[in-house]
């Protein structure tokens, strides 16, 4: 048997703008995903497991009977396709296997369910995973670089070429920093097709939100760090013509609270006494609250 492993992702700075060259600060997560390779004699079987070790998918040959499952299947041929064009030997690995993922966070938490298996894909087709990812799902590549990397990492686009610059990055007030997961799974693409409607002051928004994230690294206190935050959502809230997740929904909330990725779901990060976080989110029904040491890798 085979196994590849990547891990998930969370974005502190640079949601959007990552994607035109501004320098981001992004986190890998402990949870991620597997993919374990098994030989068999009868053809391709694929079948994913959540993290309760529950099939929600599987397939035989590609192909299925079940209407919801179509777009998953499609969206597999794809990756399984541009990497077989990557590395044509590649389809001589895909005959008679069983192929098993098993992700280890929950599948609407939005850590990376969709990086971590085009990673490991390319693991085990023996391609690159940026390429893989340009070629068959899009994006920045922020979450392919955590996927890779076991420590934080500064990341950007330099004319379309990914950078990673992996850091040492551990606040000392970590233990005041939280993951509040917003209850929805927010899609990525609907936020990057607003932002890439705006067409104009995209390089002065990465020049701001570099500085930012270059301020991050000149370990802030806790006071300082807040402020950063705040500027951030500020900025883009106002360069996307969006509410800020604290104005709309947390107004108020004694502490800063951050959107990640794209605005409007999965996961912010909010700043705290550790008793207060937990039980203002918790009354508003929010009880998915991570700590920053046991989320991120570092």
């Amino acid at each position: 048997m085979e196994t590849y492993r990547s891990n998930g992702k969370l974005l502190i700075t640079g949601e959007y703008a990552v994607l035109d060259g501004a320098l981001s600060l992004a986190l890998p997560t402990k949870q991620g995903q597997t993919l374990n390779i098994i030989p068999q004699t009868d053809g391709f079987t694929w079948k994913s497991y959540d993290v309760h070790n529950k099939i929600w998918f599987e397939t035989q040959n590609l192909e299925t009977n079940n209407v919801k499952f179509i777009p998953i299947v499609d969206t597999l041929k794809k990756i399984l396709k541009v990497a077989s064009e990557m590395n044509p030997s590649f389809l001589k690995k895909m005959n008679n296997c069983l192929a098993q993922t098993h992700l280890e966070f929950e599948r609407n938490w939005g850590l990376g369910s969709s990086s971590t298996l085009i990673n490991n894909i390319a693991q085990w087709a023996e391609v690159c995973p940026f390429e893989l990812l340009f070629r068959s799902f899009g994006g920045s590549g922020y979450d392919i670089a955590c996927a890779k990397h076991n420590t934080p990492i500064l990341y950007k686009l330099e004319a379309g070429k990914p950078k990673t610059y992996p850091i040492n990055f551990h606040p000392s007030f970590s233990n005041k920093l939280f993951f509040i997961h917003l209850n929805r799974k927010q899609n990525s693409k609907e936020g990057i097709t607003h932002y890439k409607t705006i067409k104009k002051g995209k390089a002065k928004l990465c020049s701001q939100l570099t500085e930012i994230t270059e301020e991050l690294l000149r370990f802030p206190s806790e006071k300082e760090f807040c402020t950063l935050l705040e500027q951030h959502e500020e900025i883009l809230a106002n360069f996307l013509d969006i509410p800020t997740v604290r104005s709309l929904e947390f107004p108020y909330f004694k502490g800063t609270v951050k959107s990640l990725g794209a605005w409007g779901g999965d996961f912010v990060l909010a700043v705290g006494e550790a008793s207060y976080v937990k039980e203002y989110f918790s009354a508003k029904g929010f009880s998915t609250i991570i700590s920053y040491n046991e989320m991120i890798l570092s």
